[in-house]
């Protein structure tokens, strides 16, 4: 008799937790799906500093490789007119990444997470002789090929 009694208060408990996470569950999902911000978020191959800004080569999802480019005056912007991010990474697993932000379909703003250490394989250096000023004029959003 013992025996039963304890299975079923076993039971009824079991059945309370695995109700209780299931409502927890539903809802955090909600919250997501309720968000105006959505992002993509890509690799970063090289990263080259400009005296105007970076230029990223990225691993798009067909693993072909693309550039953008950043101006430095999106980081150096304060509050709501900052439209970027940097973000260093101290050694360790998490590999440099671009991330884009968007709010409603249209550009947000932009988080670099790149590596403080400039001698990493990521960091590259432009040729003197590169003439790259004109793609870091009048940019008003970071443009991704997916």
């Amino acid at each position: 008799m013992r025996k039963i009694v304890l299975r079923v208060i076993l039971l009824a408990l079991f059945i309370t937790l695995f109700e209780g996470v299931s409502l927890f569950a539903q809802s955090t999902t909600r919250q997501f799906e309720e968000s105006e911000y959505y992002y993509l978020s890509y690799p970063i191959e090289k990263i080259y500093a400009h005296r105007l800004g970076f230029m990223i080569v990225y691993r798009r999802a067909s693993n072909r490789l693309s550039r953008t480019y950043v101006p430095h005056e999106w980081f150096n912007s304060i509050g709501s007119e900052s439209k970027g991010d940097i973000i260093y990474l101290s050694s360790g697993r998490e590999w440099p990444s671009i991330v884009v932000y968007y709010r409603n379909g249209e550009f947000s703003h932009v988080r670099l997470k790149v590596r403080r250490d400039r001698s990493h394989e990521t960091w590259g250096i432009f040729p003197l002789t590169a003439d790259v000023d004109d793609y870091f004029k009048d940019l008003e959003e970071v443009k991704l090929e997916y």
